[in-house]
């Protein structure tokens, strides 16, 4: 079922439907901020990281245009700053998905990720339909441990070795929202200042778990 991607602002940040124009200024961005972006990224345990930037978005509108995703670029003044997917989507008694991101350095402390990943969730809830929507982060990514925190959503577990990021298997949490919490939506919860300072807390003996996982994996 192919859900219509729209474009969503909230003060200087958008959110839009990417586009194949923006596969040079894509690229670009990418290339620029390798150190800050390539300990996040997810990789290709079988292949190398291809920079066909063209193919990728080529491939994320084909899975929109299947249902299973909605692929937005991130502009703050109209300039391009970022991505946002929402992978993985799953309709019927499950009414799932996964909110993935990232924003280049220079735009980073600005509030641009919070407010992306609360436009985006809120349209899923509340206009595609979603029940549940899921975020998943390294332990050492701070500054996105640092949306979910501000955004209230609820910690639900350590996944261990979850996803191939920067060439190996890594650790993430779990975070997570379903649509009755928030009959508000995230942003208005966010800018009212009513999201619960213990959602997002991780028990110690998950970050003991995640740190020792990441010193065996760094062979300390």
């Amino acid at each position: 079922m192919e859900t219509r991607i729209p474009t969503l602002r909230d003060g200087a940040v958008t959110i839009r439907p990417i586009r194949l124009r923006d596969a040079r200024q894509l690229e670009r961005e990418l290339l620029d901020n390798r150190g800050w972006l390539r300990k996040w990224e997810a990789t290709n345990p079988h292949g190398p990281l291809s920079f066909d930037m063209k193919a990728s978005i080529r491939s994320l509108q084909a899975n929109a245009r299947a249902g299973f995703g909605l692929p937005f670029a991130i502009e703050y003044n109209g300039e391009f700053a970022g991505q946002l997917n929402v992978s993985s989507i799953t309709y019927g008694s499950l009414g799932s998905a996964t909110i993935g991101y990232w924003v280049s350095e220079r735009f980073a402390g600005k509030n641009i990720t919070p407010t992306a990943v609360a436009l985006a969730t809120d349209f899923c809830f509340f206009q595609a339909g979603m029940h549940r929507m899921e975020i998943c982060i390294r332990p050492e990514n701070v500054p996105s441990l640092r949306v979910v925190e501000k955004l209230g959503f609820r910690y639900e577990g350590l996944r261990r070795r979850y996803i191939h990021i920067n060439g190996d298997w890594r650790d993430h949490y779990c975070f997570a929202l379903v649509v009755e919490e928030l009959p508000s939506g995230v942003l208005r919860r966010w800018q009212d200042g009513t999201v619960p300072d213990s959602n997002a807390t991780i028990p110690e003996a998950d970050r003991i778990a995640a740190s020792v996982s990441l010193r065996l994996g760094s062979g300390l």
